[in-house]
C-alpha cells in the first residue's frame, strides 16, 4: 500500500482547537495542490501561539469551486463550519473541504522556538506544505511528538 502524505498546516488557533476537539468537521482551504485521503494532517497554531499543537487524518477530500465546496460542507448540519471560512476561500479558483478524521492534541506543543533550535531558519507555511520523509522538518516530528 503506498504511503500517504505527510502535510504541515497552518491554522488560526481558535480554528485549529475546534479542529482538535473534533467540533470543526471540516478544514476548508484554497487550493494549492491535492491533498490525498488519508493524508497526515499536522497542525500548526499560527500566532499568538505558533506551535505545533496536534494532528489529524484526512478523511473525504472534496476539491471545486469555492461555492460549490460552501454548499457541500453545509448539507452536513454539524460540520463546524462559520461564516469566515466562507471569507477564506471566497474568490479562490477552486477550494478544498477536508474532512477531519481522528483529531488528536499533543500531549506537549512544539513551540516555534524549540522548531528553530533545530532547524534555524524555519518558516512555517503561509497555508500549507508536504512534509518530506527524511527532511530535518520530518526528522524532528518524528522525534518529538509524544502522544
Amino acid at each position: 500500500m503506498k504511503s500517504q502524505l505527510t502535510i504541515l498546516m497552518s491554522i488560526r488557533p481558535r480554528f485549529a482547537e475546534r479542529i482538535l476537539k473534533g467540533i470543526k468537521k471540516f478544514e476548508l482551504r484554497r487550493y494549492i495542490f491535492p491533498i490525498p485521503e488519508r493524508s497526515r494532517i499536522i497542525v500548526y497554531a499560527s500566532s499568538p501561539i505558533k506551535a505545533i499543537i496536534g494532528e489529524f487524518e484526512a478523511g473525504r477530500v472534496f476539491k471545486a469551486s469555492p461555492e460549490t465546496v460552501w454548499q457541500f460542507v453545509n448539507t452536513f448540519p454539524d460540520s463546524g463550519i462559520e461564516d469566515e471560512d466562507w471569507k477564506y476561500i471566497k474568490g479562490a479558483r477552486y477550494a478544498l473541504a477536508i474532512e477531519v478524521v481522528n483529531p488528536v492534541y499533543y500531549e506537549e506543543p512544539i513551540p516555534l522556538e524549540v522548531i528553530r533550535k533545530y532547524i534555524p531558519f524555519f518558516a512555517p507555511p503561509m497555508s500549507y506544505q508536504i512534509v518530506r520523509p527524511g527532511t530535518p522538518l520530518a526528522q524532528l516530528l518524528r522525534h518529538l511528538i509524544k502522544r
